[in-house]
C-alpha cells in the first residue's frame, strides 16, 4: 500500500466514525486486531447508533484507509490498516501520558522550502505542524517544545516529506518576552475555549462518578456509554496543545485543569468500560 497522510484520514470524521475510530484505538489492536461488525453494533448500539448507520459509517472508513475487511472467527470484521498502528501508537503517549516541557528545554524550530512546481505539498506541511501543535514564527517557520522532534519526524517521513523539512534546537537568546511570543505565535484563546468546553460538558461527569464503586454489568456499560465520548473529546486535545510551559501561558490555564479532569475520569470509567466491550467483544473472555 502506498504512503498516504495517515493523520489526515482520522480528522474531519463525522461523530460516529469519530467513536468508532476510538474503538479500535481501545480495543481494537489485541485479539488478533479485529473487532467483528456485529460487535461495533452492539457497543455504538449503547450510544444509540442504529445498525444502519454503523455499517454505513464502518464501509466510508473503509473507503478512507482507516479500517480494512478480515474476518474474526469466520464473521465479517474490520481491523486499522497496518500503516495506522504507529500513528496509534503514539496517540497512546500523547493521549495517556502527556508531557508539559519545562522554561529550561530547547525548543525545536522547523524551517521547510518546497520548489514551486510542488507548491501543493506546502499546505500539507502546515496543515500536519498545525495538527501537531506547532506555532508559527512565519509562513515557512515553525516552533514547538523540542521533544516533539522524533514523533514530527517519523511522520513526515511516512508522509514522504521529509527532505523538505530542516529542524534546528535552540533557546531564547537576549531579553525575549517568551509568554508574549507565545501569544503571538500560537492561537492560545482558541486552545482556551477547546478546554472550557471540555471542562463544562465533563465536570458534571466527575461530579456523578465520584464515589460510586461496584463490577456489575450495568455499571460498567453505563461506564462505557460516558468513557467512549470522554476519549473521543479528549483525544485530540493533546495534538493541538504541545505542551506549553506554563510560565508562558495565561493563568490560570484551563488545559491544566481539562488534563486532570480527564485523568480522574480515565482512572474511574476505563476499566469498567473495557470490561464492558471486551464483554461484547471476546463473549468468552468475559
Amino acid at each position: 500500500m502506498s504512503v498516504q497522510q495517515d493523520g489526515d484520514r482520522l480528522e474531519g470524521l463525522p461523530r460516529h466514525q469519530q467513536l468508532i475510530v476510538s474503538i479500535f484505538g481501545l480495543y481494537g489492536r489485541s485479539n488478533g486486531g479485529s473487532i467483528a461488525v456485529s460487535g461495533l453494533i452492539q457497543l455504538l448500539g449503547d450510544l444509540g447508533a442504529e445498525s444502519a448507520a454503523v455499517r454505513s459509517s464502518v464501509s466510508r472508513l473503509k473507503k478512507r484507509g482507516v479500517l480494512t475487511s478480515t474476518r474474526p472467527g469466520g464473521q465479517a470484521g474490520y481491523a486499522l490498516v497496518p500503516a495506522l498502528q504507529e500513528v496509534f501508537a503514539e496517540g497512546d503517549r500523547r493521549i495517556f501520558d502527556p508531557r508539559r516541557a519545562r522554561v529550561d528545554e530547547p525548543w525545536m524550530l522547523a524551517a521547510f522550502t518546497v520548489p514551486e512546481a510542488q507548491r501543493h505539498l506546502r499546505h500539507r506541511i502546515r496543515t500536519m505542524f498545525t495538527k501537531r501543535g506547532f506555532g508559527s514564527v512565519t509562513p515557512g517557520l515553525w516552533i514547538a517544545p523540542g521533544w516533539l522532534f522524533e514523533s514530527t519526524l517519523a511522520e513526515l517521513e511516512r508522509e514522504q516529506l521529509a527532505s523538505y523539512v530542516d529542524f534546528f534546537s535552540g533557546a531564547a537568546l537576549g531579553p525575549v518576552d517568551l509568554a508574549d511570543k507565545v501569544a503571538k505565535w500560537w492561537d492560545l484563546p482558541a486552545l482556551s475555549l477547546l478546554y472550557e468546553e471540555f471542562l463544562q460538558r465533563w465536570e458534571p461527569v466527575r461530579r456523578r462518578w465520584r464515589g460510586r464503586s461496584g463490577a456489575g454489568g450495568e455499571l460498567a456499560r453505563e461506564a462505557f456509554r460516558d468513557y467512549l465520548p470522554l476519549i473521543t473529546q479528549w483525544r485530540r486535545l493533546p495534538y493541538l496543545d504541545p505542551g506549553l510551559p506554563l510560565a508562558y501561558l495565561p493563568e490560570p490555564w484551563p488545559g491544566q485543569a481539562a488534563a486532570d479532569l480527564f485523568a480522574e475520569l480515565n482512572d474511574t470509567l476505563a476499566p469498567l468500560a473495557e470490561r464492558h466491550a471486551r464483554g461484547v467483544l471476546v463473549p468468552d473472555a468475559a
